[in-house]
């Protein structure tokens, strides 16, 4: 490729945002010397990202970037690649269009738990060389750069955000069961117990609900069972990092599944066709929590985006009304509490038209100033240290420094090509209890899939 050239090219005052076929968004930028892939046009940068419903804001944040380049770069052109599916659906999707050279995006909006996946299938291409000369490589969190880095150590994606977990409480809900505007529970047990303080005081909302079965997806993983199992003893995690193994026959793994099993036993929780509905979030954050017909749950940093003034349901009351409680290891041991990290980032297909260009693009997304104003519109918690330091971050949110300090003690996916998979066989277990299967039953059919995916040589079995 040729250096860029030193003068900077006027804009083509033609630039406008238009719409193709009804789904990708086009905005012309300047041409730089690049190499085809596929048979592609080498003028045309595609990136392809995961839209929720009718849901703008990554889209936004994407056009805003892309503006800025087109002043810089006139002739060549972006093509937005919104991709409107569930989670499970949009991974499906998304590989699919990097599977093929004529259709493959030039970056990919990637989760760091289908990161490691992607590569191990051949999807996305190393870009460790180009991060060496990226300015804010080193503002990123260690865990988080971590998590897009293969097993041959080499680097495939640049994080962006990330999230924590936390129970989210309903002070009102709370204040008519007598239970306290300012509580932590300590433990599993004391989760349970307040689940049946509201039960029993004759109040009409839901005690407790966490997302479980399979038409969650990883939602039911990672929000649902995970921050449950990591609460547990160590030996009861999902992957031994000394070892390299996977583990099995782990008491803590029937403990949480227990805990679930408690919730629909009790009626402590919704019914089971709810839990079942892969929509379920949406009644969660615009119907069941603003109107006071639910309790509690476990979930993420970045709900309250669902209560903003642009959001289809505004909730302005919601920091007075809602409290946030740390998750509680299971008998209060260890650290006392437990929280696991996620996140998204950039990455580059092995089918980029040019690798180059689709980088300078990336930066431009990830600047300073783009990526403070997509963290305050998308609601989430930054990777950057220089996006935490900066006054308005930290004040777009009531909850934002809360879930922020969290990251200090969170817990990462083991994002291992495998994990995926894992994921999907914990989603089984949690459903096989929710449908009335015993724990151990659903444990053990859970260790034999994993000793399927993964092979008995890489298996070991949980020590106390």
């Amino acid at each position: 490729m040729a250096p860029d050239p030193p003068h900077r090219l006027v804009p083509d005052r033609r630039s406008f945002l238009r719409f193709t076929a009804g789904a990708a968004a086009l905005l012309p930028l300047t041409a730089l010397a690049g190499c085809t892939g596929g048979g592609r046009d080498p003028q045309v940068l595609r990136i392809a990202f995961q839209q929720f419903g009718s849901g703008t804001i990554k889209q936004e944040w994407i056009t805003t970037a892309a503006e800025e380049f087109s002043a810089e770069n006139p002739e060549l052109t972006v093509e937005l690649v919104p991709i409107v599916a569930s989670e499970n659906d949009y991974f499906t999707k998304n590989e699919l269009l990097m599977s093929s050279p004529r259709t493959s995006p030039d970056l990919v909006y990637e989760d760091s738990f289908i990161l490691l996946s992607d590569v191990g299938a051949g999807y996305l291409q190393p870009i460790t060389d180009l991060v060496e000369t990226f300015a804010h490589w080193d503002d990123i969190a260690e865990a988080s750069k971590e998590a897009v880095t293969g097993e041959d150590a080499r680097i495939y994606g640049v994080p962006i955000t990330t999230d924590t977990r936390a129970i989210w409480f309903h002070k009102e809900v709370f204040a008519e069961a007598g239970l306290p505007e300012d509580w932590q529970p300590g433990s599993w047990e004391d989760i349970l117990e307040a689940a049946r303080t509201i039960r029993d005081s004759g109040s009409e909302a839901t005690p407790f609900f966490m997302f479980a079965g399979t038409p969650q997806g990883e939602k039911a993983s990672m929000q649902g069972f995970e921050m449950l199992l990591y609460g547990t003893a160590e030996e009861g995690w999902l992957y031994d990092k000394e070892s390299e193994k996977w583990i099995i026959g782990s008491s803590g793994f029937i403990d949480s599944l227990a805990f679930l099993k408690t919730l629909f036993e009790e009626e402590l929780t919704l019914p089971l066709g709810q839990h079942l509905d892969p929509n379920i979030s949406e009644s969660i954050y615009t119907s069941l929590l603003p109107e006071k017909k639910l309790g509690m749950l476990i979930d993420g940093s970045w709900i309250s985006q669902n209560w903003t003034e642009t959001a289809p349901r505004p909730w302005p009351e919601w920091p007075d009304v809602v409290g946030l409680a740390d998750m509680p290891t299971q008998d209060g041991g260890g650290a006392g509490t437990v929280t696991l990290a996620g996140g998204w980032g950039l990455s580059i297909p092995q089918h980029v038209t040019d690798r180059d260009i689709a980088f300078r693009f990336l930066e431009k997304l990830v600047s300073t100033e783009t990526l403070i104003n997509y963290a305050i519109a998308d609601n989430h918690i930054t990777v950057r240290e220089d996006v935490a330091a900066d006054e308005r971050y930290l004040s777009y949110s009531p909850a934002v420094e809360y879930f922020t300090d969290l990251l200090e003690t969170a817990y990462y996916r083991p994002a291992l090509p495998a994990y995926p998979e894992v994921s999907s066989a914990i989603q089984e277990a949690m459903e096989a209890v929710m449908t009335g299967s015993t724990p151990e039953a659903a444990a053990a059919a859970y260790d034999a899939t994993v000793t399927d995916i993964v092979g008995e040589d890489n298996v070991q079995e949980a020590t106390a």
